[in-house]
Order: C-alpha cells, then sequence, then structure tokens
C-alpha cells in the first residue's frame, strides 16, 4: 500500500457553494471537501494534520472568501495541564462510569442527541433530528470511530463521538443531557478524550475549528497548551502556553 502522504499529491479536491456561516454572522462560508470515494482512516490522519475535519463520509476545511477566522486547534497531550476549572469539572464528574463502544447505531444514543439539539441548537440547521441525519453525520464507512457512554449509574448523560487516528484522536461531537449543565460535560468529555489519547499513547487531540470572534467556541481555546493550524503558512503554531 502507498504512502498515504503520496495520496495527497492525487487527491480530488471539491468546493462548495456559499452557505450561511454557523459562527459569525452575516457572513457566508464555503468548504474545500476531499473526494470521499479516495478518502480512508490513513488518508483521514494526513489531512488531519494539515487542517480537515470528518462530518459523515466527508472530510472538509473551510474555504472562505476573504475569511481564515476558522483554526483548527489540537492539544498536545503529553504538555496538557488542566486549569483550576478544569480539575473541578473532573472530580464533579467522578461518579461516572465511561464506556468506550465501537460506532453502533442505538436508540437511546439518538434519543439523548434530538433532546441536546432541541435545547442547544435550536434552529441550527440540524433540527429537527431524525435517525438518518443523525448517523449521517456521527458516523463513516471507512473511520475508526468510537462512543464514550458517560452514566451515572444507568442513567446515560453523555455521548462523546471520536475517530482514531495514526496520530491521535480526533473530537467529532459530544452531546449530552441539557438538564446536567452544572457537571460540565462537555469539558468533561474532552478531558476524558484527553486522558484516553494518553493512555493509547497517542499525540494528540483534534478539537476542530475554534473561532475567535465566536464566544460559543471559546472554551476550546481554555485547553492550555494548544496548537492551532496556521492555513497560511500550512503550519501548526503552539499557542495557549
Amino acid at each position: 500500500m502507498s504512502d498515504p502522504s503520496d495520496s495527497l499529491y492525487d487527491l480530488r479536491m471539491f468546493l462548495t457553494t456559499d452557505y450561511p456561516c454557523s459562527y459569525l454572522p452575516d457572513r457566508q462560508a464555503r468548504n474545500l471537501v476531499a473526494d470521499p470515494t479516495a478518502t480512508d482512516s490513513r488518508l483521514y490522519a494526513r489531512l488531519a494534520e494539515l487542517g480537515f475535519r470528518r462530518s459523515g463520509d466527508h472530510v472538509y476545511r473551510p474555504h472562505c472568501r476573504g475569511c481564515l477566522s476558522c483554526r483548527s486547534l489540537r492539544i498536545p497531550v503529553a504538555q496538557f495541564q488542566p486549569n483550576r476549572s478544569q480539575r473541578r469539572i473532573w472530580n464533579r464528574n467522578r461518579d461516572l462510569r465511561v464506556r468506550l463502544l465501537d460506532a453502533e447505531f442505538k436508540e437511546e444514543h439518538f434519543a439523548l442527541f434530538a433532546r441536546y439539539l432541541g435545547d442547544r441548537h435550536a434552529g441550527g440547521g440540524m433540527d429537527p433530528a431524525s435517525p438518518e441525519n443523525y448517523w449521517s453525520f456521527i458516523a463513516s464507512r471507512w473511520s475508526l470511530t468510537g462512543l464514550g457512554e458517560f452514566r451515572r449509574d444507568q442513567t446515560l448523560l453523555a455521548v462523546a463521538v471520536m475517530d482514531r487516528l495514526d496520530n491521535g484522536l480526533s473530537a467529532v461531537y459530544t452531546f449530552f443531557d441539557p438538564a446536567e449543565r452544572a457537571r460540565g460535560l462537555g469539558t468533561f468529555a474532552i478531558l476524558w478524550q484527553i486522558a484516553e489519547a494518553r493512555r493509547l499513547e497517542l499525540p494528540w487531540v483534534y478539537l476542530g475549528y475554534w473561532v475567535e470572534q465566536c464566544a460559543k467556541m471559546a472554551y476550546k481555546a481554555r485547553f492550555k497548551p494548544h496548537e492551532i493550524f496556521i492555513a497560511e503558512r500550512w503550519g501548526w503554531s503552539a499557542s495557549g502556553l
């Protein structure tokens, strides 16, 4: 099998049409999408190093006219140090049992996803949730995807969707019980994924896109240190030290 880095030279890319930006008001966005017929888990890992992200079977990166606000952010696992707030959240959730499952559709997971979406992201483009759009977003035919299931006793509180790459874990999406806001489950899920990457001796946790001007994305930059992909230089830059 050829080196996946060689495949990048022959990989076809497609540009989407413009659509309303999810992060910044009154802006249009578009994505650069890798050829889904050529993508596999090895190539995905290489593309993640270049700031790409997975949604369903598609691996993409924002490619907007005159805007570079979306920055891919990753955490160097060995150097990560939780701050005081993150340590409190970790301790607050010590009563939870976390189990890592293979990616498989479960009605219980979908019901939680639909409840989370309706409460946190109503009108965001993915609602109303359906089993079909949920699973086409979460899973793919070729990715090595796992589901971190967070329970208090028998009650499902959160699910963290993550992809295992050759060089790290990619945090695809986390959804949780909206009634449990005080637990900080989104933050806890990331802390757990950092711990899981450390256990697996993987160097990075990829958190997807961070937009400095978008308040709802601010939590990602609180994980320090972290690195930001600078598209203008095609490389990562240490930040949050």
